[in-house]
């Protein structure tokens, strides 16, 4: 009995280390491209860019690679690029939207201090970015 509480009370600390940083708040992507805000959205946190500061060159900032064509028009700013995030562990699990190619994929959030590792994956191919938290 002595042995299982012990067990318990040594797995407890690693168990409440393990969940992952806050990511709300504003970040600046790679590059300086675009501000996005993270933020909840019902259980889960979502991100949408909320000011372009580097548009595409020879073009206005809308979401021209889009797969729908009703929405290639649609403004780049407030656009939903980071959807469904949840904790999972260390680092927090959902979906992110490039607005450059058009296309979604899996993707992982983790926050040092102010950095926030971005990863999106497709398949076993996976690229990361670090942006940097505005205040």
């Amino acid at each position: 009995m002595r042995i299982a509480l012990l067990a318990a009370a040594l797995l407890f600390p690693a168990t409440a280390l393990a969940a992952p940083a806050p990511v709300t708040g504003r970040w600046l992507t790679v590059e300086g491209k675009v501000i996005v805000e993270i933020a909840p959205c019902g259980a889960q946190l979502c991100g949408r860019i909320t000011k372009v500061l580097k548009p595409r060159p020879g073009g206005p900032a809308v979401d021209a690679n889009n797969p729908d064509p009703a929405k290639r028009r649609q403004p780049i700013e407030g656009l939903s690029i980071l959807t469904g995030f949840t904790a999972k562990n260390d680092r927090w699990g959902g979906r992110i939207y490039d607005p450059e190619s058009g296309r979604t994929y899996r993707s992982e959030l983790s926050a040092a201090g102010n950095v926030l590792k971005v990863k999106g994956c497709f398949g076993p191919f996976c690229r990361s970015q670090e942006w940097t938290r505005l205040r």
